[in-house]
């Protein structure tokens, strides 16, 4: 049995386009925990910084994460509209020590 993992995507959003992508991640969130293996998925914002988004995936295996990367939802949503609004993006892949 594998480890699940968990992914932590940091955005820093183009200042005007945070209305655009909060507009799209309800969208976005809702159609990832529909895969078979998405075992939770939970955006956040930042207090200080509100162009600052961080969500907070966990997927049973790496098998699912590739299966979430090559979703139509996830090139449609996220490769082709939320990646060009962001000045930055960090993706980091952790399992339980």
């Amino acid at each position: 049995m594998s480890t699940p993992i968990v992914v932590i995507a940091r955005w820093q959003v183009a200042e005007e386009a945070i209305d655009e992508v909060l507009a799209l991640l309800p969208a976005l969130r809702q159609r990832t925990l529909e895969e078979p293996g998405c075992l939770g998925y939970e955006v956040l914002r930042g207090l200080d910084d509100g162009q600052r988004i961080t969500i907070v995936e966990r997927y049973r295996d790496r098998a699912a994460i590739d299966a979430h990367r090559d979703s139509a939802h996830y090139r449609e949503l996220v490769a082709a509209r939320i990646v060009p609004l962001l000045r930055d993006r960090q993706v980091e892949l952790l399992t339980a020590a």
